[in-house]
């Protein structure tokens, strides 16, 4: 079992991270307010939750330990498997989402893929009593990054992060668009997380 793993960002994605540490590159899965936290640094590290498969051993990893407590939480629902937790956690902050299961707000539960109201109801019920106070950083909503890459760059990063998802090419790239019409300024970490939030 993995706590943690500490090293150099060899590269980085809106869903995944390749960290170095003692020659070996380990290949991470993680959300949007992970990458937020290491967009324009060198080093990280990232608390690990192994998931293991018939097919794969998978690691995700998160920026902050508030954001694997979530995880770890929403992976006890039925029907919620490690990749539709990782998209729920890409459509809210640690604190959004807390707010949504305390106010017990079905509709924005929805709203992410794979979520149906049968699981919807079923992840408010089991987890409300659950939320705790949050520690640290992740207890305010993560702000805005300024990039300096071209807004075509950011929009085919945006599209491969949701293909990466769940979304077919297709959709990914008319969600982008939608939101680029009305936002065209957004970040990129924005971008894929207002795309993940608007209805289908």
């Amino acid at each position: 079992m993995y706590e943690f793993i500490s090293g150099k960002i060899d590269e980085l994605t809106p869903t995944s991270a390749v960290l170095e540490t003692g020659g070996v590159g380990y290949m991470v899965h993680i959300t949007l307010n992970s990458y937020t936290a290491l967009e324009g640094k060198e080093d990280a590290k990232l608390y690990i939750e192994e998931i293991i498969r018939e097919d794969a051993h998978l690691l995700y990893g998160f920026a902050d330990k508030n954001e694997r407590v979530l995880f770890r939480q929403l992976i006890s629902v039925s029907g919620i498997g490690a990749n539709t937790a990782s998209v729920i956690l890409s459509s809210f902050s640690v604190a959004e989402l807390q707010q949504v299961i305390t106010n017990e707000d079905v509709n924005a539960i929805k709203k992410v893929k794979g979520i149906g109201l049968k699981t919807a109801q079923r992840l408010i019920i089991d987890l409300k009593d659950k939320m705790q106070p949050l520690e640290g950083a992740a207890a305010t909503a993560s702000g805005t990054i300024n990039f300096a890459s071209e807004r075509s760059q950011d929009r085919s990063e945006a599209i491969t992060a949701l293909t990466m998802l769940g979304y077919t090419a297709s959709d990914s790239a008319a969600l982008v668009d939608k939101v680029l019409a009305s936002q065209p300024d957004l970040p990129l970490n924005k971008l894929v997380k207002e795309a993940l939030r608007l209805n289908k």
